[in-house]
């Protein structure tokens, strides 16, 4: 269990940088740019939307993420 949290932070932490850098991206693309596994990928975008890190904008069917400016 403990390697899964250790998983998750991992890729949260991934997820923040890629934004940190790129701005606001779809969730496919910032899945396939850090190739991470789809069920740890979405437990880490809970984890980074829980801590008020990150906006979502729907636009039709494409889901967009970026980071809140703080």
């Amino acid at each position: 269990m403990q390697a899964q949290y250790y998983a998750i932070g991992e890729t949260a932490g991934k997820i923040y940088r890629f934004l940190e850098q790129k701005g606001e991206q779809t969730v496919t693309k910032v899945q396939s740019e850090i190739g991470a596994d789809t069920a740890i990928f979405f437990q880490a975008i809970g984890w980074l939307a829980r801590e008020n890190n990150i906006n979502f904008n729907k636009l039709g069917k494409t889901l967009k993420i970026s980071l809140i400016n703080k």
